[in-house]
């Protein structure tokens, strides 16, 4: 048992830095927390994001956050009982304990049940814009042929696994905003067999990462997303809705935790050159802006219209007036910006 859950397994002390990168590494949401070889409890994506909202540091042990009181299953416990609790939770993995916490088993999801017996989350119809317009100047020569949101990812377009995972959680209704090659946008939507309620609205000229939405006054509502046309979140987005109503945010940011290492020694000086310490090849890790974000209605009546207007003049706009602009993160691998040669390269694997 303890070889199919090696790449699981994180010790009581590693940081929450260290979770989030194991779990990019080996691709899960979940792992089993040890002191030693005694099994100390689970902890997910969603504890560490839980944690980093709560202004956690990400330099942080994960004995900070663990919860002692997740659901587990036990050796005394019938089969029916166990695979209950794993449909009530959604849960992907499910530790099996003895009589003195001591775990024994690890029942996954995958090896127990189909796939239509997933229990399936409660869908939210939100309206979605699409930031579609610009000229994808980062992916020329590619870009001088086709528009940026129209490039192939296997055997759709970046523009189609977007909105693919946001009807998948239940938004039914799109807007995209256009401009560069608009024609041909317009054309390849319209022959999909799959016909997308798309409202097509076109901006006369650049007008910003945010500026063409003041042409959908009187259009939304709701809150609403809007996701730049490169951007794929592997995440689910109701989890970034739940945080914008729970928090009254008026605006919320999807943003990436990203590390940078830097190769050399960092030296700290004061006056007259005096050196006053030395940190050998540190690490900085920032939030990143993923380029996909919540916004309430009445945000659109703060763009100004026919002006070029970045979404960052807004946050400002919001801040100013006393507003809430909210952050929720997500691991470094979980965005991927397909506007970049290099991450579009990997996910064609040609790198």
């Amino acid at each position: 048992m303890r070889n199919t859950i090696d790449n699981r397994i994180i010790s009581l002390a590693a940081t929450l830095l260290d979770a989030m990168k194991q779990m990019d590494e080996v691709k899960v949401k979940i792992l089993l927390v040890f002191n030693g070889e005694h099994f100390e409890g689970l902890i997910t994506i969603g504890d560490i994001q839980r944690a980093i909202i709560k202004n956690s540091s990400l330099k942080e042990p994960v004995s900070r956050i663990l919860n002692k009181n997740k659901i587990y299953g036990y050796i005394n416990e019938s089969e029916d009982s166990i695979k209950d609790k794993m449909r009530r939770m959604r849960a992907e993995v499910m530790p099996i304990l003895d009589e003195q916490g001591e775990l024994v088993d690890v029942w996954f999801w995958s090896d127990l049940f189909n796939k239509s017996e997933f229990v399936e989350r409660e869908k939210i119809n939100l309206p979605v814009v699409i930031m579609a317009g610009g000229k994808g100047t980062r992916l020329k020569p590619l870009t001088n042929v086709i528009p940026k949101p129209l490039i192939p990812i296997g055997d759709k377009t970046i523009l189609e696994e977007i909105m693919n995972q946001f009807e998948t959680i239940g938004c039914q209704k799109f807007y995209m905003s256009i401009n560069y090659k608009s024609d041909m946008m317009r054309f390849y939507l319209d022959q999909l067999d799959h016909h997308y309620d798309i409202e097509f609205f076109e901006e006369p000229k650049p007008l910003g990462t945010i500026g063409s939405v003041s042409l959908l006054k009187g259009k939304i509502s709701n809150p609403f997303f809007v996701s730049n046309c490169d951007i794929i979140i592997d995440q689910d987005l109701r989890d970034v809705y739940e945080y914008h109503q729970n928090n009254h945010n008026d605006l919320t940011i999807v943003t990436a935790v990203k590390s940078f290492k830097i190769p050399y020694g960092v030296i700290e000086t004061v006056e007259d050159g005096l050196m006053t310490g030395l940190q050998e090849k540190p690490e900085q890790t920032y939030m990143i802006n993923t380029g996909v974000y919540i916004l309430n209605p009445e945000l659109i009546n703060e763009i100004p219209e026919g002006e070029f207007f970045h979404i960052t003049h807004l946050m400002e706009k919001i801040k100013d007036h006393g507003g809430r602009v909210g952050c929720f993160p997500v691991s470094e691998h979980a965005w991927k910006d397909m506007g970049e040669w290099p991450e579009y390269l990997k996910m064609i694997n040609v790198l």
